[in-house]
């Protein structure tokens, strides 16, 4: 068995001296209560790292990815503070890895060190993989570590090939062949990598708007026994288009299904503000699209012309709030998303987000909305034809490293601006 290597990026060369024989955290978690959680999901996240410093949507990412991955892979995240040296991470890490076996381990202790090792692989195989992911993360955490798996398969293919290389022509020959579908495979994973990735984010907007019309339901605060059969009928309609947007979201597995949930939102949205004018005993609003600027606002009452920062004026849908915004010439309230750790409207976030704006609006009417209108990447991908079949897409990638290097096994810290989107 080959001794791993760590490749560290724990604050500065100095500090890291000086903390060499420091020992671990007095509240590090044993190694066995690592290896369990890394031998059932490949993942083991401290308890003191809470969900909005580490999304769930992100930790089903790095599940998946590993669980895909043709290499073992696991990923641990520490806290900063809770294994202060590189020493004391490398002999952490020994324990976890007599325990679980061989693989690539990856993983963060806060914002002191990105750590790849490997009981297995030489010191050039585990630099070159730890050097990859970085790269290809594009100064994000979660990305960085959702390239490890094709990193490390990559240096595993690398490694088969150049056993075969000296070989006859014969052998070159295949080798090439081998190469081709090696990159097919390369291209498929990373795919599948983004798809994950996409769902997950899309997935999560989708469950805040579930919640958010879950809520506004339960403020009315009906009594169905002291309204009338009309009242009765709406309410019951928002519960049950309410009920089939919370089951549809469980079960999604591709980002173009999500049209299936806003498109039950947008209806029990509407049957919910029809019930609260029954109970105040206004007129039922008419059924209108929602309000373009955010869904959540429910049914549009008039169409006011806007133009996005760069874009041509077009009519669009929008809420009596909002409405009154573009007339006076104020900004509306957009729905805003987090795509890569930065916040975008939700029209500009990407051509996966096609199929939630689909959902609420209707593909025809989208369409006809915003020809000739340019709003970002998932407008002008959407007037190409992303929205009529393929959603794929890029999302942009983030900022390059900055600071550290590789030089001498170090790989810089990240606190500095190197990897953004999580403070733990």
């Amino acid at each position: 068995m080959l001794r791993r290597l760590v490749v560290p990026a724990l604050l500065t060369a100095g500090f890291t001296a000086v903390m060499a024989g420091a020992p671990a955290h007095a509240d590090t978690p044993s190694a066995n209560e690592v290896a369990k959680d890394l031998a059932s999901d490949h993942l083991f996240i401290e308890e003191s790292i809470t969900e909005d410093q580490f999304p769930q949507a992100e930790r089903d990412v790095l599940i998946q990815v590993a669980e895909n991955s043709e290499v073992p892979v696991y990923y641990v995240i520490l806290p900063e503070g809770m294994l202060r040296s590189e020493g004391s991470i490398e002999a952490y890490l020994d324990l976890v890895m007599d325990d679980v076996g061989d693989g690539v381990y990856a993983g963060f202790v806060g914002d002191q060190g990105y750590f790849v090792e490997s009981p297995n692989l030489d010191e050039a195989a585990v630099r070159e993989i730890g050097t990859e992911a970085k790269i290809n993360g594009n100064g994000n955490v979660v990305d960085t570590l959702v390239a490890i798996p094709e990193a490390a398969e990559e240096q595993e293919s690398a490694e088969a090939a150049s056993g075969v290389f000296g070989a006859l022509l014969l052998g070159i020959l295949a080798l090439a062949v081998v190469g081709g579908g090696f990159f097919l495979y390369s291209s498929k994973k990373k795919r599948e990598a983004q798809k994950a990735k996409e769902l997950s984010e899309i997935k999560q907007m989708a469950t805040e708007d579930v919640v958010r019309l879950g809520e506004d339901i339960a403020g009315l605060e009906i009594d169905l026994a002291k309204v009338d059969d009309p009242t009765r009928a709406d309410y019951t309609h928002a519960m049950d288009s309410y009920d089939r947007a919370k089951a549809t979201l469980d079960t999604i597995r591709e980002p173009e299904q999500i049209q299936q949930v806003t498109n039950a939102l947008e209806d029990g949205r509407y049957y919910m503000t029809a019930t609260r004018a029954r109970m105040n005993g206004e007129p039922v609003p008419e059924r209108r699209k929602p309000c373009f600027f955010n869904p959540q606002h429910g049914p549009s009452q008039q169409d006011v012309m806007w133009a996005p920062p760069g874009g041509s004026p077009r009519s669009v849908p929008a809420c009596p709030v909002c409405s009154q915004a573009v007339l006076s010439g104020h900004d509306p309230d957009v729905r805003m998303v987090e795509v890569d750790g930065q916040r975008r409207p939700y029209y500009d976030a990407g051509p996966a987000y096609a199929p939630y704006a689909g959902g609420y609006f209707g593909m025809d009417m989208m369409l006809g909305m915003f020809t000739g209108m340019m709003m970002g990447s998932m407008m002008g991908s959407m007037m190409g034809g992303a929205m009529l079949g393929g959603m794929g897409g890029d999302f942009g990638g983030g900022e390059d490293f900055g600071g550290g290097d590789f030089g001498g096994g170090d790989f810089g810290d990240f606190g500095g601006g190197d990897f953004g989107g999580f403070d733990f």
